[in-house]
């Protein structure tokens, strides 16, 4: 049996709402209506796939997302009432992958859990990228910088590969936020910004590491191996 989805909403009504739709489109899901409960199968699970509400009981999906962050890397599409911008950006900023606004229509839910899968299963021709003491292996999703392992969400594994494949070449935030989440994506340029400065903390860890990704005013941001 293939890993499964969970799908962790304290709404029953929803949460049938989206493990049927997703059974009838070829998943195998797992609900849970907490964030405890779903923790404490996490690791034996191993999921492909996680579906957040923000508005848990007890532990929220914000704390929940950070737990899962300090132990795995997989998807996380955070489903919620919230409609500000202030959170879908806190969202992204603490790991998620995908954010998607209640009400949703089955069929947008069912389209994006394919891409997140899609994104983190497919392998490329261009194969590893070496970019100085910086190596990006697409098939494996695995980065490593001076021979150390950095850990990296899916959208940031994205952002960063189809950068490095385009060193020295300017890249708009509109070029960027179609290239990680698509043309359909609900997302601003906030969210390019804070994904950029995530991504950043992680490549730099010491003053004497280059700068991987630089800023260009006014145009966007560009890949450089120092």
């Amino acid at each position: 049996m293939s890993a499964p989805i969970l799908v962790i909403e304290d709404d029953a009504h929803i949460a049938d709402l989206v493990q049927k739709n997703l059974e009838l489109a070829g998943f195998y899901c797992q609900t849970f209506p907490d964030a405890e409960s779903a923790e404490n199968q996490l690791t034996q699970l191993q999921p492909s796939l996680i579906i957040l509400d923000l508005g848990l009981p007890g532990v929220d999906g914000i704390e929940f997302t950070r737990r899962v962050r300090r132990q795995s890397q997989v998807p996380i599409l955070m489903l919620t009432a919230r409609t500000s911008e202030s959170d879908k950006v806190l969202g992204f900023e603490i790991g998620a992958d995908d954010y998607l606004t209640k009400p949703f229509g089955t069929q947008e839910l069912v389209a994006r859990v394919r891409a997140l899968l899609r994104r983190t299963t497919v392998t490329t021709r261009i194969g590893t990228l070496t970019r100085g003491v910086l190596r990006i292996d697409p098939e494996r999703r695995e980065v490593t910088l001076k021979d150390h392992v950095i850990e990296l969400t899916s959208l940031e594994f994205d952002l960063l590969f189809f950068m490095a494949t385009r060193p020295g070449r300017v890249s708009s935030r509109d070029a960027l936020m179609q290239e990680v989440w698509g043309h359909d994506r609900l997302v601003d340029s906030r969210s390019i910004d804070s994904l950029i400065s995530r991504l950043r903390r992680k490549l730099k860890p010491s003053a004497d590491d280059p700068p991987y990704i630089q800023t260009v005013w006014g145009a966007g941001y560009r890949f450089t191996d120092g």
